[in-house]
């Protein structure tokens, strides 16, 4: 697995299959950065059950100010601090503007005192339907007001998530992993 764009680009992140479930794709995270384009430079970040931080490091390579990472299990914390430093001197800097909490995602409901520009979310597949209401709950407390929430799934899923619309998927076919970007349904203000 390797940072495909950005200042760190090409730089291979340390993966360990006991402690990351199913790491997000290659393919996938440049559909959706190449999709973003610019939006994602100078904005806040966080990445929810965050595995190797594939998506927060790729966020990070391609110019956004800030990653929080939030993963459960410790082993996988503890990759992605290693994953940090690796990045962190690809890039030339001594720090990287990033934070990792060992915390469960559905527990947390509040990850920063500041809210977040964009939320990545790859949880586990087959807790997507018991935890989606509480999933949008969680991207409503720690999401800017025209913040953008992108949820990995698999590729048949889609949640109707209320107060959110659907904008965008990238990724096709049953058997493949999709991106939903979700953005919150805007109140038309009535006419005086």
């Amino acid at each position: 697995m390797r940072i495909s764009g950005g200042k760190a680009r090409g730089v291979a992140l340390s993966v360990s299959k006991s402690s990351v479930h199913r790491p997000a794709t290659d393919r996938l995270r440049q559909g959706i950065f190449s999709s973003l384009g610019k939006r994602i430079e100078y904005i806040d970040i966080c990445d929810l059950f965050a595995g190797t931080g594939s998506y927060g490091l790729e966020a990070l390579s391609r110019g956004a100010a800030s990653a929080t990472f939030v993963e459960m299990n410790r082993r996988a914390c503890e990759m992605i601090r290693r994953n940090i430093a690796i990045i962190s001197k690809s890039m030339g800097v001594d720090r990287l503007n990033a934070t990792v909490l060992a915390k469960d995602a559905m527990k947390l409901y509040s990850f920063s005192s500041e809210p977040f520009d964009l939320i990545f979310a790859d949880p586990p597949y087959e807790c997507l339907d018991s935890i989606g209401m509480d999933l949008f709950r969680v991207a409503d407390r720690n999401l800017k007001v025209d913040g953008l929430f992108i949820l990995e799934a698999p590729g048949n899923y889609e949640y109707d998530a209320q107060g959110w619309t659907l904008s965008k998927r990238i990724g096709k076919g049953t058997d493949q992993p999709t991106a939903l970007f979700y953005e919150r349904k805007q109140v038309n203000a009535k006419s005086v």
